[in-house]
């Protein structure tokens, strides 16, 4: 006779949690909505301006998504590289979806860059620091390529190593910090990280902050989602105090003592936790670090990665032409 699996834990429509530790990542939300997670394949030819290839580093086990633009006669002979972390809450979500693919793609082509894109290990499977873990091992493999240690010609042809920026989305913006901190003790020679771009990143507290309790969730927000899924993501016995979700915490390592590049800081107006990124703002104010703030108004936590909002509404539309615009002049002054 066979056994049943029971149901541990469920995130409404993203996630469910079996006894036996296996996870069911089957999109069960409204079905209009599910082609945002479907994987789009890589593509050689280019596709509205932008050539898309997956790469499986066999000496390090990363995997990466790299979107090359077609190149633009206005082009430097080499293109700046913006290494992005997707979110995700470090359970759901990968390199290869579409509504990372729709914004990306774009992404890459409004700052003339080339985008890699990591695939992160996921929790519960693999619980924090992995993901931090994957997207620092990436910028090492950018290393080894800028040293000739390694080869991948869309990057060894047409990438510009001394200028490479972090990016990353929700969680994936906390994954940019910890990238961004460990890098600042390590010689990267000749590779050059000149810019950090967290967008909406996921800085909590373990005591609910304002914005929690009155701002509107999301699609891509709501209080069970970050309960649960950090609870899934962090290590055993700790809780949204430690360092990758409040690194502005007492538990993280003062903001001061950290090598850090400057930072574009991305915030929602309407985010459900914009109290607690604006703690993480200031406090690398009072630490005296090079951090510009990007607010966008009216739209809340990862707007942009909406497709249906942003076809749709013609303020998310504008915000996420603010936003791109933003990136790419941050990218033009670095």
């Amino acid at each position: 006779m066979v056994q049943e699996k029971k149901i541990v834990d469920q995130v409404s429509g993203w996630l469910t949690v079996f006894d036996d530790g296996s996870v069911d990542r089957t999109w069960t939300g409204p079905p209009e909505v599910k082609f945002m997670a479907d994987p789009v394949l890589p593509h050689d030819n280019f596709v509205d301006g932008i050539a898309v290839k997956d790469i499986n580093d066999a000496d390090s086990g990363l995997k990466v998504r790299i979107y090359l633009p077609e190149k633009n006669v206005e082009d430097l002979d080499k293109l700046p590289i913006l290494l992005h972390f997707h979110g995700g809450g470090f359970c759901i979500s990968q390199a290869d979806w579409y509504m990372y693919y729709a914004v990306y793609s774009r992404l890459a082509c409004k700052t003339r860059a080339i985008v890699v894109s990591v695939y992160l290990r996921r929790a519960p499977e693999h619980r924090l620091p992995a993901a931090c873990d994957d997207g620092f091992a990436a910028l090492l493999w950018l290393r080894s390529l800028a040293q000739g240690k390694a080869d991948e010609p869309w990057l060894n042809d047409h990438a510009d190593f001394g200028r490479v920026f972090l990016t990353g989305d929700s969680s994936g913006g906390n994954v940019v910090h910890q990238v961004a901190a460990r890098a600042g003790d390590e010689n990267l020679s000749p590779l050059k990280l000149v810019g950090a771009i967290p967008i909406h990143p996921g800085f909590v507290r373990s005591q609910r902050s304002k914005s929690e309790m009155e701002q509107p969730e999301s699609p891509f927000l709501t209080l069970d989602m970050v309960d649960k899924f950090l609870n899934l993501a962090l290590p055993i016995g700790s809780n949204k105090d430690h360092p990758i979700t409040c690194p502005m915490g007492e538990a993280a390592p003062p903001l001061q003592d950290l090598n850090l590049p400057p930072y574009l800081y991305c915030v929602a107006g309407q985010d459900l936790i914009q109290d607690t990124e604006m703690e993480f703002y200031e406090a690398m104010k009072r630490a005296n670090k090079e951090v510009e703030l990007l607010i966008n108004h009216g739209v809340g936590h990862s707007f942009y990665l909406n497709k249906i909002a942003v076809d749709m509404d013609p303020n998310t539309a504008k915000e996420t032409e603010i936003l791109f615009a933003g990136i790419k002049e941050f990218m033009h002054k670095h």
